[in-house]
């Protein structure tokens, strides 16, 4: 990932050097458990596993001997191996290419899960605050981008709290479920080594065996990741779209937070104050999505093992982890310094001239007797006529004798849209 959307914590978990990191550390793991296998007369001794333990690479190193013998483990276990002297032969011994490279690629996931998931979780932290600050904060409610009815922005904003806690622990299940390992050998089978053996290395690895691996992890497993990556991607979407919308000039309920003196929204408009995050959050998700299509791609290896699923790993494994946790970021910024403009809201309600009241004084006529489909006809008329001519319907009604009867202040109380406002956002107690 470019360095523009690489925060530091997550873009030094795939480095070079971090990822041959974790290949030693799965060599060191193995190496140390190669005296029960083989046996105490057979295996290393005492001394050879602490020269395995001290033994050094540079990728530097790695990527001269890999131009000779063009392969990637090869030429690390090569230059690993002669660090460690004559104790290097007990390096890679009884593994397979895969074994090394699934088992540290599990232990990089691993380790950009601890740093995702708390992410994902202040994300939803950032919602539920703003959520219970507005509570009450009475807002249009639209829907086909045409408003509907009223609601309060903390109903809205609890909707997304839901949904983000929902995509944390998508994100938490995924992490845990790709966090194996496997040392099975050539073609899965134990051949060199045998199961109790990877189950010792990957316990020292804090990794839970493969059940069956072939030579390879399934990638079913790395699928469900990206597809999880990918919907919390849509979720930050969603609520990046409703800042949009609502950041609009025309609208200008709520706008991203914006550092008045110092910040510019235009190079040649100085009035400007774009949604440049909420923007930048809802292409990304693209990007998140297209990769979550590749790891799908992915599962089908041919036979035991192919390698078709490696290149594009190495571009959408990193480059998904980085940027979900970016994102994150700027959403949790947007979430929490975002500026909430209720005046507006409020004149906002007023637009359609009453005619947000519609279902109300709907169902006040089909409870006095009429028929359904004639009080929906004269609901309809007014309303529109409220509408399109700047009326407003409580106006209308008062004075059109086929409403007579009808509790207009009832009718046309705010309050009633809200009276439940409490226990909708109340259940955001159920995640924090």
């Amino acid at each position: 990932m470019i360095e523009r959307y690489t925060r530091p914590e997550l873009g030094g978990l795939w480095t070079d050097q971090a990822r041959m990191e974790a290949w030693r550390r799965v060599e060191v793991a193995a190496a140390e458990e190669l005296p029960l296998l083989l046996g105490p007369s057979r295996g290393p001794s005492p001394d050879e596993l602490e020269s395995v333990r001290a033994a050094t690479f540079t990728v530097e190193a790695v990527d001269e001997r890999e131009k000779e013998i063009d392969h990637d483990v090869a030429a690390f276990v090569d230059v690993l191996a002669a660090s460690a002297g004559s104790a290097g032969r007990w390096i890679h011994f009884g593994l397979t290419s895969s074994d090394v490279l699934d088992t540290a690629l599990a232990l990089q996931l691993k380790a950009a899960g601890e740093i995702i998931v708390p992410a994902a979780r202040a994300y939803v932290q950032a919602l539920v605050v703003r959520a219970r600050e507005y509570r009450d904060t009475l807002c249009v409610g639209r829907t086909h981008g045409v408003h509907a009815e009223p609601t309060t922005f903390g109903i809205k904003l609890a909707g997304l709290a839901m949904e983000a806690d929902r995509n944390a622990r998508r994100l938490a299940e995924a992490f845990e479920q790709v966090s194996v390992g496997a040392l099975s050998g050539a073609v899965g089978t134990y051949s060199a080594t045998d199961p109790a053996f990877e189950a010792r290395v990957l316990a020292r690895l804090g990794l839970r065996p493969e059940p069956v691996s072939t030579q390879v992890v399934p990638r079913d497993r790395h699928a469900e990741l990206l597809q999880a990556i990918a919907l919390a991607g849509a979720g930050l979407e969603r609520f990046a779209t409703e800042i949009r919308h609502l950041q609009r000039t025309e609208v200008l309920e709520a706008s991203e937070p914006f550092r008045a003196g110092h910040q510019k929204g235009s190079s040649s408009m100085p009035h400007k104050r774009n949604p440049i995050v909420s923007e930048r959050i809802s292409g990304l998700a693209r990007v998140l999505r297209g990769n979550a299509q590749a790891a799908v791609e992915n599962v089908a290896l041919w036979h035991e093992r192919d390698i078709s699923h490696s290149g594009a790993e190495r571009v959408i494994l990193p480059d998904s982890t980085i940027l979900i946790h970016y994102m994150l970021g700027l959403a949790t910024r947007v979430a929490s310094g975002m500026t909430v403009n209720t005046e507006r809201m409020a004149a906002n309600l007023e637009l359609t001239h009453g005619a947000l009241f519609s279902q109300r004084v709907l169902q006040a006529l089909v409870a006095s007797g009429l028929e359904r489909d004639e009080a929906y006809r004269i609901v309809q008329e007014t309303a529109q006529r409220a509408w399109a001519e700047a009326i407003p319907l409580r106006a209308l009604l008062g004075g059109d004798e086929r409403t007579e009867g009808l509790d207009l202040d009832a009718i046309f109380d705010y309050a009633h849209f809200t009276k439940h406002a409490a226990e909708i956002v109340g259940r955001l107690d159920e995640i924090s």
